[in-house]
């Protein structure tokens, strides 16, 4: 990250594991091309627009980005591009992303290493589970809504209840949410088999039922931001949230600075995630001078 370039003792060992194999290039020769925000990486032409697009609507020329995912988007639709600070994105899946002073010190699998647009090192924690249980309970609760002459808005369903979440206990009532619909690697998980747990004389009630809920999305993010904070020292200053979990203002933001002992703020384009962020950037290409972010 201080040279923006690939790691040079790798490449050397690659090189060194593949001599005997007498290939006519180095690696080197091969890997793409590093760009950083705000240089041109090329366009779209116009056998890739055909391709695209078989009606003919779609021009080519439109400039492209490197082939950075979510990671660099997130970033920039949540200006977390300096040290110490950090994003979640919080959907079906969730993925924290913290900007790093230094590289961390041990090898984490349940960590993966991306950058920022300008090359600083970031940790990335990717969950598999967030909000699909969630969701699931959220259906139930409009069926019964409607089987009673109520709405049938989702966002009114959800916003009222998130809302009450907040009204319920701090330790949600005794009732335990285990909201893994898929494996999760982060805990070691190879399937998933949601369920709600609880004892005889539990607090049970919609309030504690919601909160257990939200808190059960962020359990696993929860432990992969464990090992950044507490087995490497990482420091977290102030997280930013994006994504559908986020929604409806002042719920599970609340929640999520609880579980991660971290500020957690909100923008008001929190629901768009990376498609904001890719705007940006592309507004950046175009309007840069100086070529860096």
């Amino acid at each position: 990250s201080e040279k923006n370039c690939y790691n040079e003792e790798y490449i050397s060992l690659f090189d060194e594991m593949v001599e005997d194999k007498k290939y006519g290039w180095k690696l080197t020769d091969i890997l793409p091309k590093i760009k950083l925000a705000g240089e041109n990486a090329g366009v779209l032409s116009d056998e890739g627009a055909k391709l695209i697009d078989t009606s003919g609507n779609l021009n080519a020329g439109i400039p492209l980005c490197p082939p950075e995912g979510d990671a660099g988007t997130g970033m920039a639709a949540t200006n977390s591009t300096l040290v110490r600070t950090g994003n979640v994105s919080a959907g079906t899946s969730v993925f924290a992303m913290i900007v790093l002073e230094k590289a961390l010190k041990e090898l984490h699998t349940e960590i993966d290493m991306v950058t920022t647009p300008t090359g600083k090192p970031v940790a990335m924690v990717h969950c598999n589970n967030c909000t699909s249980d969630l969701n699931a309970w959220v259906n139930i609760f409009k069926e019964a809504s409607i089987l009673l002459g109520g709405t049938s808005d989702m966002d009114e369903i959800y916003g009222a209840l998130y809302r009450k979440s907040l009204e319920g206990d701090k330790d949600c009532g005794g009732v335990f949410a285990y909201n893994f619909f898929s494996g999760e690697p982060v805990v070691g998980l190879d399937d998933g088999r949601p369920m709600v747990v609880r004892t005889h004389n539990c607090n049970f009630n919609l309030a504690n039922f919601m909160r257990a809920n939200l808190f059960a999305a962020m359990t696993s993010l929860k432990v992969g931001m464990d090992i950044l904070t507490k087995e490497e020292g990482v420091t977290v200053d102030k997280l930013t949230g994006h994504g559908g979990l986020f929604k409806t203002k002042g719920t599970a933001q609340n929640l999520m600075a609880s579980a991660l002992c971290t500020p957690v703020s909100v923008m008001s384009t929190a629901g768009e995630g990376g498609a904001w962020g890719m705007a940006l950037l592309a507004a950046y290409l175009k309007n840069n001078d100086k070529k860096s972010f």
